[in-house]
């Protein structure tokens, strides 16, 4: 994924000093690179039956929808709260200093649907678990977590245990 990683922006101290933030606008805006993206988060899933991918707020929607359409799935937004016209499900889960709350709408996933959590990029993991708990809470079926970016030295993927986890990138550091 080398040619992918090439096209990755990385900026030092941002949003604050201390973090080197992986700006994936830069690949999102070479059509070659993003097309390349979402057909290589495809190919994984080729030859399973997904109904849904839940995309998570916000940079999620970019690639979800997209992920989506070519599975020939529904897309589910995943929001922070009170974004959502509709009767909503929530769940709240610890951060690193504090907690924070995502929302689904009640009728967005039927039991037994199988369902693809997408983002952009893996870090800690907690967003994605607190989706995971949201989608089940449901009655879906989680068939796998698929984001453009992994920081694999967080180790967010030990909170999505059993999941089929798929990045196309990592960083190790």
């Amino acid at each position: 994924m080398n040619d992918l990683k090439k096209l990755i922006r990385e900026v030092p101290d941002y949003p604050k000093p201390g973090i080197l933030f992986y700006d994936l606008t830069t690949l999102l805006k070479n059509k070659e690179g993003f097309h390349t993206l979402i057909d290589r988060l495809c190919e994984h899933y080729k030859g399973h039956t997904i109904d849904v991918v839940a995309g998570i707020e916000a940079r999620g929607f970019i690639f979800a929808p997209a992920l989506a359409y070519r599975l020939g799935a529904g897309f589910v937004p995943v929001r922070k709260p009170k974004k959502l016209p509709g009767k909503t499900a929530s769940v709240s889960y610890a951060l690193e200093y504090g907690t924070d709350t995502l929302e689904i709408h009640e009728d967005a996933v039927k039991p037994g649907q199988r369902v693809i959590i997408c983002d952009d990029l893996l870090a800690t993991g907690g967003t994605a678990a607190a989706t995971t708990k949201l989608v089940e809470k449901l009655g879906g079926r989680i068939e796998g977590a698929a984001f453009a970016v992994e920081l694999t030295f967080l180790g967010g993927r030990s909170k999505l245990n059993g999941v089929d986890v798929f990045s196309l990138i990592q960083y190790d550091k």
